[in-house]
Protein backbone atom coordinates (compact mmCIF):
# COMPACT_ATOMS: atom_id res chain seq x y z
CA UNK A 1 0.00 0.00 0.00
CA UNK A 2 1.41 3.38 -1.02
CA UNK A 3 0.46 5.77 1.78
CA UNK A 4 1.07 9.43 1.00
CA UNK A 5 -0.09 11.00 4.24
CA UNK A 6 -1.83 10.59 7.58
CA UNK A 7 -3.97 13.06 9.54
CA UNK A 8 -4.08 12.12 13.21
CA UNK A 9 -7.47 13.58 14.00
CA UNK A 10 -10.41 14.98 12.04
CA UNK A 11 -13.88 16.05 13.15
CA UNK A 12 -15.29 16.48 9.62
CA UNK A 13 -14.18 13.55 7.45
CA UNK A 14 -16.33 10.88 9.08
CA UNK A 15 -19.88 12.06 9.86
CA UNK A 16 -20.49 12.00 13.60
CA UNK A 17 -17.13 10.43 14.43
CA UNK A 18 -13.65 11.54 15.46
CA UNK A 19 -11.32 9.86 13.00
CA UNK A 20 -7.82 9.58 11.70
CA UNK A 21 -7.41 9.94 7.93
CA UNK A 22 -5.13 7.83 5.74
CA UNK A 23 -4.28 9.25 2.29
CA UNK A 24 -3.33 6.69 -0.33
CA UNK A 25 -1.18 7.67 -3.29
CA UNK A 26 -2.26 7.62 -6.92
CA UNK A 27 -5.49 8.28 -8.80
CA UNK A 28 -6.87 7.31 -12.18
CA UNK A 29 -8.88 10.54 -12.52
CA UNK A 30 -7.54 14.01 -13.23
CA UNK A 31 -10.05 16.52 -11.88
CA UNK A 32 -8.76 19.97 -12.68
CA UNK A 33 -9.71 21.31 -9.23
CA UNK A 34 -8.16 18.49 -7.15
CA UNK A 35 -6.65 19.65 -3.85
CA UNK A 36 -4.53 16.50 -3.51
CA UNK A 37 -2.72 16.79 -6.84
CA UNK A 38 0.66 16.26 -5.17
CA UNK A 39 -0.26 12.66 -4.29
CA UNK A 40 -1.88 11.62 -7.58
CA UNK A 41 1.02 10.57 -9.78
CA UNK A 42 3.60 7.83 -9.73
CA UNK A 43 6.04 10.22 -8.07
CA UNK A 44 3.71 10.90 -5.14
CA UNK A 45 5.45 11.18 -1.76
CA UNK A 46 5.12 8.25 0.59
CA UNK A 47 5.37 8.06 4.36
CA UNK A 48 6.79 5.29 6.49
CA UNK A 49 3.58 3.70 7.83
CA UNK A 50 5.25 2.44 11.01
CA UNK A 51 4.63 5.72 12.84
CA UNK A 52 1.01 5.76 11.68
CA UNK A 53 0.34 2.28 13.00
CA UNK A 54 2.07 3.10 16.27
CA UNK A 55 -0.15 6.16 16.71
CA UNK A 56 -3.32 4.21 15.88
CA UNK A 57 -2.37 1.48 18.34
CA UNK A 58 -2.12 4.08 21.10
CA UNK A 59 -5.46 5.62 20.11
CA UNK A 60 -7.52 2.45 20.38
CA UNK A 61 -10.68 3.36 22.24
CA UNK A 62 -9.97 7.08 21.84
CA UNK A 63 -10.44 7.58 18.11
CA UNK A 64 -13.81 6.39 16.82
CA UNK A 65 -12.70 5.48 13.34
CA UNK A 66 -10.35 5.84 10.40
CA UNK A 67 -11.09 7.26 6.95
CA UNK A 68 -9.21 5.81 3.99
CA UNK A 69 -9.10 8.33 1.18
CA UNK A 70 -6.77 9.46 -1.57
CA UNK A 71 -5.99 9.68 -4.33
CA UNK A 72 -8.11 6.65 -5.01
CA UNK A 73 -7.79 3.85 -2.41
CA UNK A 74 -9.54 1.25 -4.56
CA UNK A 75 -6.67 1.22 -7.05
CA UNK A 76 -4.57 -0.66 -4.48
CA UNK A 77 -5.00 -4.41 -4.59
CA UNK A 78 -3.94 -4.70 -0.94
CA UNK A 79 -6.70 -2.35 0.24
CA UNK A 80 -8.62 -5.24 1.89
CA UNK A 81 -5.58 -6.04 4.04
CA UNK A 82 -5.32 -2.43 5.20
CA UNK A 83 -9.02 -2.26 6.05
CA UNK A 84 -8.91 -5.61 7.84
CA UNK A 85 -6.04 -4.41 10.01
CA UNK A 86 -8.00 -1.27 10.95
CA UNK A 87 -11.09 -3.34 11.65
CA UNK A 88 -9.04 -5.71 13.80
CA UNK A 89 -7.93 -2.74 15.91
CA UNK A 90 -11.56 -1.95 16.66
CA UNK A 91 -11.94 1.16 14.52
CA UNK A 92 -14.96 2.10 12.46
CA UNK A 93 -13.85 2.35 8.83
CA UNK A 94 -14.96 4.85 6.21
CA UNK A 95 -13.92 4.54 2.57
CA UNK A 96 -13.80 7.50 0.18
CA UNK A 97 -13.87 6.53 -3.50
CA UNK A 98 -14.47 7.90 -6.97
CA UNK A 99 -16.30 4.67 -7.81
CA UNK A 100 -13.99 3.68 -10.64
CA UNK A 101 -13.35 0.14 -9.31
CA UNK A 102 -16.75 -1.34 -8.49
CA UNK A 103 -15.27 -4.81 -8.09
CA UNK A 104 -13.00 -3.63 -5.26
CA UNK A 105 -15.84 -1.76 -3.54
CA UNK A 106 -17.98 -4.88 -3.74
CA UNK A 107 -15.15 -7.04 -2.41
CA UNK A 108 -14.50 -4.98 0.73
CA UNK A 109 -18.20 -4.53 1.44
CA UNK A 110 -18.89 -8.24 1.07
CA UNK A 111 -16.05 -8.95 3.50
CA UNK A 112 -17.57 -6.60 6.08
CA UNK A 113 -14.51 -4.34 6.14
CA UNK A 114 -16.27 -0.97 5.75
CA UNK A 115 -18.89 0.82 7.84
CA UNK A 116 -19.46 3.89 5.69
CA UNK A 117 -18.73 4.84 2.06
CA UNK A 118 -18.58 8.28 0.48
CA UNK A 119 -18.60 8.19 -3.32
CA UNK A 120 -17.82 11.21 -5.42
CA UNK A 121 -20.10 11.80 -8.38
CA UNK A 122 -18.03 14.29 -10.30
CA UNK A 123 -20.62 15.58 -12.76
CA UNK A 124 -23.60 14.51 -14.84
CA UNK A 125 -22.47 11.43 -16.70
CA UNK A 126 -22.23 13.31 -20.00
CA UNK A 127 -19.78 15.79 -18.44
CA UNK A 128 -17.40 13.28 -16.87
CA UNK A 129 -14.71 13.61 -19.57
CA UNK A 130 -14.81 17.40 -19.21
CA UNK A 131 -14.51 17.44 -15.42
CA UNK A 132 -12.21 14.53 -14.60
CA UNK A 133 -10.89 13.28 -17.98
CA UNK A 134 -12.59 9.90 -17.54
CA UNK A 135 -15.82 8.14 -18.44
CA UNK A 136 -18.52 7.46 -15.88
CA UNK A 137 -19.36 3.82 -16.63
CA UNK A 138 -17.67 2.27 -13.57
CA UNK A 139 -19.08 4.76 -11.04
CA UNK A 140 -22.58 3.91 -12.21
CA UNK A 141 -21.88 0.26 -11.43
CA UNK A 142 -20.47 1.20 -8.03
CA UNK A 143 -23.69 3.01 -7.16
CA UNK A 144 -25.59 -0.21 -7.76
CA UNK A 145 -23.14 -2.08 -5.51
CA UNK A 146 -23.73 0.47 -2.76
CA UNK A 147 -27.51 0.26 -3.09
CA UNK A 148 -27.38 -3.51 -2.56
CA UNK A 149 -24.86 -3.43 0.27
CA UNK A 150 -26.87 -2.40 3.31
CA UNK A 151 -23.90 -0.25 4.41
CA UNK A 152 -24.33 3.45 5.21
CA UNK A 153 -23.24 5.53 2.24
CA UNK A 154 -23.48 8.94 0.67
CA UNK A 155 -22.82 10.57 -2.67
CA UNK A 156 -21.14 13.94 -2.96
CA UNK A 157 -20.25 16.46 -5.64
CA UNK A 158 -17.84 19.36 -5.56
CA UNK A 159 -19.77 22.26 -7.09
CA UNK A 160 -16.96 23.27 -9.44
CA UNK A 161 -17.36 26.48 -11.49
CA UNK A 162 -17.93 24.51 -14.70
CA UNK A 163 -20.98 22.83 -13.17
CA UNK A 164 -24.32 24.62 -13.11
CA UNK A 165 -27.25 24.52 -10.73
CA UNK A 166 -29.03 22.48 -13.39
CA UNK A 167 -26.11 20.03 -13.45
CA UNK A 168 -26.53 19.35 -9.72
CA UNK A 169 -30.21 18.64 -10.28
CA UNK A 170 -29.30 16.34 -13.17
CA UNK A 171 -26.81 14.40 -11.03
CA UNK A 172 -29.45 13.84 -8.36
CA UNK A 173 -32.12 12.87 -10.89
CA UNK A 174 -29.86 10.54 -12.92
CA UNK A 175 -28.84 8.65 -9.79
CA UNK A 176 -32.03 8.73 -7.72
CA UNK A 177 -32.68 7.62 -5.12
CA UNK A 178 -29.68 8.79 -3.09
CA UNK A 179 -29.84 8.33 0.70
CA UNK A 180 -27.57 11.32 1.36
CA UNK A 181 -26.25 13.75 -1.22
CA UNK A 182 -23.70 16.38 -0.24
CA UNK A 183 -23.07 19.43 -2.41
CA UNK A 184 -19.58 20.63 -1.55
CA UNK A 185 -18.42 24.20 -2.04
CA UNK A 186 -15.49 24.62 -4.44
CA UNK A 187 -12.22 26.25 -3.48
CA UNK A 188 -9.40 26.96 -5.88
CA UNK A 189 -6.57 24.46 -5.32
CA UNK A 190 -3.03 25.50 -4.45
CA UNK A 191 -1.53 23.61 -7.40
CA UNK A 192 -2.83 22.67 -10.83
CA UNK A 193 -1.87 21.56 -14.31
CA UNK A 194 -0.59 24.44 -16.44
CA UNK A 195 -3.23 23.77 -19.10
CA UNK A 196 -5.98 24.20 -16.49
CA UNK A 197 -4.90 27.66 -15.34
CA UNK A 198 -7.54 29.52 -17.37
CA UNK A 199 -10.33 27.23 -16.11
CA UNK A 200 -9.36 27.99 -12.53
CA UNK A 201 -9.80 31.72 -12.99
CA UNK A 202 -13.58 31.27 -12.94
CA UNK A 203 -14.81 32.36 -9.48
CA UNK A 204 -16.66 29.95 -7.18
CA UNK A 205 -20.44 29.87 -7.15
CA UNK A 206 -22.22 32.39 -4.96
CA UNK A 207 -24.01 31.50 -1.74
CA UNK A 208 -27.31 31.90 -3.59
CA UNK A 209 -26.20 29.44 -6.28
CA UNK A 210 -25.11 26.92 -3.66
CA UNK A 211 -28.53 27.15 -2.03
CA UNK A 212 -30.22 26.80 -5.42
CA UNK A 213 -28.13 23.70 -6.18
CA UNK A 214 -29.26 22.07 -2.93
CA UNK A 215 -32.88 22.82 -3.79
CA UNK A 216 -32.42 21.41 -7.31
CA UNK A 217 -31.24 18.09 -5.82
CA UNK A 218 -33.77 17.86 -3.00
CA UNK A 219 -36.65 16.20 -4.93
CA UNK A 220 -34.48 13.17 -5.71
CA UNK A 221 -32.70 12.53 -2.40
CA UNK A 222 -33.69 11.50 1.10
CA UNK A 223 -31.28 14.09 2.50
CA UNK A 224 -29.31 16.89 0.82
CA UNK A 225 -26.42 18.59 2.62
CA UNK A 226 -24.40 21.70 1.84
CA UNK A 227 -20.78 21.47 2.92
CA UNK A 228 -18.54 24.52 2.97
Amino acid sequence: MRIAGFLKQSFVDYPGQIAGVIFTAGCNYDCYYCHNRHILGGDAPQIDPAGMWEFLEKRRGLLDGVVVTGGEPCLHDDLPELLARLRGMGFLVKLDTNGSRPEMVERVLAAGLVDHVAMDIKAPWAKYPQICRAAGDEPRRTLEVLRRSGVAWEARTTFAPELTVQDIGTIARENAPLPVYAVQAYRKPESWRAEDAARLETPPHSAAELTAAVEAARPYCAQVLLRD
